[in-house]
């Protein structure tokens, strides 16, 4: 995947565009520090995945971990942004 800094950005600051499918941004509010957290778990996370291999209770847990941190990022769940302003996606 291209690095998010270097993909096109939506007008609204909401999405970034890789190959033609837009991906949620993560929450600018996040305070550098809190957000580099967030990313070094998502990656510990990731890596968990990859470990887990065939076992399936080791797999969810570690999918589990992946979609705690993208939420903490504002990438999944409730949208960061406020109501108002065309959307596009």
């Amino acid at each position: 995947m291209v690095k998010a800094s270097s993909a096109p950005v939506t007008p609204d600051g909401r999405y970034f565009v890789v190959r033609g499918r837009l991906w949620r941004c993560s929450n600018p509010a996040l305070c550098p520090a809190v957000r580099q957290r967030l990313v070094d778990a998502l990656m510990v996370a990731r890596r968990q995945v990859r470990a887990a291999g065939q076992d399936a209770a080791r797999l969810r847990q570690a999918r589990l971990q992946v979609h705690a941190a993208k939420c903490a990022l504002g990438e999944r769940g409730p949208p960061w942004w406020g109501e108002g302003g065309p959307t596009y996606d």
